[in-house]
C-alpha cells in the first residue's frame, strides 16, 4: 500500500483509508462482528487510516468504541481520526444539522469521552466536523491547540470548511488537513483546492463511490432500509437516479475493459486528481475492502482519464444533500 502526506505537518498516511460511519448509521441495521472483521482486513490489506465521530454514535460512543476494540491490537500501526461540533444532548433537528457545538469546553468534553471510547492516549486527528457559525473558528482552532499542547491531540482538521474558515483556523492552529464529499459525482469541493495548496493542507475525500452509488449496486430509494440515508438522498430521486445508473453502467463498461472494477476506477479517479488526496471509502464487506484497497495499484492514463471526463464532464445528477451546508 502506498503513503501519503497530508499537509506538512507531519501526517502521512495509507493511500486508501477506511470510513467507519456506515456501520452504526445512515445505511441501514449494521453487524458490529462483521465490522470489526473488516476493519481488521483493511489494516491486512496495509490501510492504516481509520475515520470515526462522535456523531457516529449519536452521543454513545458506539462507533467509536467498535472501532478502538477492533484496532486494540495494533493501535500503534494506525492513525485515527475523529470529529467534535455536534450538541448531541437534546433532539435531534435535521434542519439546523442537529443542533452544531464547538463552544470550547464542548471540544474538550468530546476530545475527553472520545479517547476513553476509543481506548487511546492520544487522537490522531481532530476534526471540526462543521463549521459552527455562532463560534469564531479562532477561539476553535485556540481549544484545539490547547489540546496539542496538552498531548491529547496530534493533528487539526477542519470538514467542509470554505477559505475563509480555513485561513482564519490555520493562523492559529496550522490545519493538517480538510475533509469534505468528493468523487465522480461531487466536484464541488475543487473550489478549495488552491487554498489547500497555498497552506500545505491535505485532503481526506469522504463518500468517495457517490455513497454505494460507483459500485453498481445501486437501486431505487424506496428499497432502502427506513433508516438509510438514501431514501431521502436526491441522487437516487427519479429523474436524478436514472441518469445516474446509465453514468454507472458506461463507467462499468470502461472500467471492465481495463479489467478493474468500476469501484477501483473511481477510487483511482480521486486518487489521480491531486497527491495529496486520500479517500476513505466504508464497507460492511471484508471482500468490498479488498476490492476498493486494489484501486491503489491501478493507473490511469491522459487518455483514461478524459474518457471518464465524457461520461461525467462535472459530476453526478443532483445535489449530495437535499440541504447543502455553506463554505465560507
Amino acid at each position: 500500500m502506498q503513503h501519503r502526506a497530508l499537509g506538512t505537518q507531519g501526517l502521512r498516511v495509507s493511500a486508501i483509508g477506511y470510513g467507519t460511519m456506515g456501520l452504526t448509521m445512515a445505511y441501514g441495521p449494521g453487524d458490529e462482528t462483521e465490522g470489526r472483521a473488516t476493519i481488521r482486513r483493511a489494516h491486512e490489506l496495509g490501510v492504516d487510516f481509520f475515520d470515526t465521530a462522535e456523531l457516529y454514535g449519536w452521543g454513545s460512543g458506539s462507533n467509536e468504541i467498535l472501532l478502538g476494540d477492533a484496532i486494540k491490537d495494533f493501535r500503534d500501526e494506525v492513525v485515527i481520526a475523529t470529529k467534535f461540533g455536534f450538541d448531541l444532548s437534546g433532539p435531534m433537528d435535521p434542519e439546523t444539522w442537529f443542533g452544531l457545538n464547538s463552544r470550547p469546553e464542548n471540544i474538550r468534553k468530546v476530545a475527553d469521552n472520545s479517547l476513553r471510547y476509543l481506548g487511546v492516549d492520544q487522537l490522531d486527528v481532530f476534526y471540526q466536523h462543521r463549521v459552527d457559525p455562532i463560534v469564531p473558528i479562532e477561539d476553535v482552532a485556540g481549544t484545539v491547540k490547547e489540546l496539542i499542547d496538552a498531548g491529547k491531540v496530534k493533528y487539526f482538521g477542519l470538514s467542509e470548511a470554505g477559505p475563509e474558515t480555513i485561513r482564519k483556523a490555520h493562523a492559529v492552529q496550522p490545519v493538517s488537513v480538510l475533509q469534505g464529499e468528493y468523487s465522480l459525482f461531487e466536484r464541488d469541493v475543487e473550489q478549495v483546492f488552491p487554498v489547500l495548496e497555498e497552506l500545505g493542507i491535505g485532503f481526506v475525500a469522504y463518500s468517495p463511490l457517490g455513497r454505494g452509488f460507483i459500485t453498481g449496486t445501486a437501486k431505487p430509494a424506496a428499497e432502502y432500509d427506513e433508516t438509510d440515508m438514501r431514501r431521502e438522498d436526491p441522487r437516487w430521486q427519479p429523474g436524478n437516479y436514472e441518469r445516474n445508473v446509465a453514468a454507472v453502467d458506461r463507467l462499468s463498461e470502461f472500467a471492465a475493459a481495463k479489467g478493474v472494477t468500476v469501484s477501483q476506477l473511481a477510487l483511482a479517479w480521486v486518487l489521480h486528481q491531486k497527491d495529496y488526496i486520500v479517500p476513505i471509502p466504508g464497507s460492511r464487506s471484508r471482500t468490498r475492502v479488498e476490492e476498493n484497497t486494489g484501486a491503489a495499484g491501478v493507473t490511469l492514463t491522459g487518455a483514461d482519464l478524459a474518457a471518464i471526463k465524457e461520461i461525467l464532464p462535472t459530476g453526478g445528477f443532483g445535489a449530495r444533500y437535499a440541504q447543502l451546508p455553506e463554505w465560507v
